[in-house]
């Protein structure tokens, strides 16, 4: 059996930030990272302050790990097309308001973006994404490595240790089998539900702790707010996706009354061959 469970995005907002419950949030980022991580603190910058505009499509937790590594964990619930340079921005300015005026760039700071997304960003046919940076050789093909001092320095290994590392996490791709202990904590993210068999760490005191009918009062009442928000969102963008799917079948229709050829039509709208020649046959056109 499956427990059904607070969202995880909710949580994020209103309950992992209790340090009685930082042992789930170390759970699975000790997952995905693939060590025995430690929550320090909880930070506030300036990107994940909430506001009283905020629309629920997104929510950010910035964490100070045991080793004063920076940790963005971010859940996107709409889809964004600069989704990417999101990430981006997002690292870099953590990375500035987290280095005081006059420090060496020795001090800066280490920083994971772990990137929980609800909508297909970018191709790929895999659920979980890590990104990094290294130097290769344009004409040797060989990595920039550190020197011995620079190792001793930083006590990091290779380059891409100093740079932010990405973690994209898209849980529509994910087909419901845990195959490992990461899976069961996607499983998690994309269906509120933890399974009795679930060992990864961190899930189960997010079963005792997230339990929906465990709520106070005032929380569940902030919870049903916050579905019927997402509830409202997912309408709103399926109106819209309706709208448009409209809009291009009458340019369609009117392109092909105009004469245009269905190779044409397909390639200005972006339907294919075979739905432009369903409309001509539907308008007898039989183009």
């Amino acid at each position: 059996m499956a427990k059904k469970l607070v969202r995880f995005d909710w949580a994020m907002k209103r309950l992992l930030r209790n340090k009685a419950n930082f042992d789930i949030l170390e759970g699975f980022l000790s997952e995905l990272l693939h060590e025995d991580l430690r929550i320090n603190q909880i930070l506030e910058s300036e990107g994940n302050k909430e506001t009283g505009d905020d629309k629920f499509n997104r929510v950010d937790i910035l964490v100070e790990n045991g080793k004063g590594e920076l940790i963005i964990v971010e859940i996107q619930n709409t889809r964004e097309a600069d989704y990417f340079q999101r990430m981006l921005y997002g690292t870099s300015k953590v990375i500035i308001e987290h280095i005081a005026e006059g420090q060496p760039y020795s001090q800066v700071k280490k920083v994971y973006s772990v990137n929980i997304v609800y909508f297909d960003l970018g191709q790929g046919d895999d659920y979980v994404y890590l990104g990094t940076t290294a130097f290769i050789g344009i004409h040797s093909n060989h990595e920039l490595e550190l020197s011995e001092k620079q190792k001793e320095l930083f006590k990091k290994t290779s380059v891409s240790d100093l740079y932010p590392e990405y973690y994209v996490i898209k849980t529509n791709r994910f087909n419901e089998i845990a195959r490992d202990t990461l899976d069961e904590w996607i499983y998690f993210l994309k269906k509120a539900e933890i399974k009795d068999e679930f060992t990864a760490k961190g899930l189960r005191s997010a079963s005792q702790k997230l339990d929906i009918l465990k709520l106070e009062p005032e929380d569940r009442k902030e919870y049903d707010r916050y579905l019927e928000a997402q509830r409202s969102d997912a309408s709103f963008a399926e109106t819209v996706k309706l709208e448009i799917s409209s809009a291009i079948r009458e340019v369609a229709e009117n392109a092909l009354i105009e004469g245009a050829s269905a190779e044409f039509v397909a390639k200005i709208t972006g339907l294919t061959i075979k739905d432009v020649r369903d409309i001509a046959d539907r308008l007898g056109l039989n183009k």
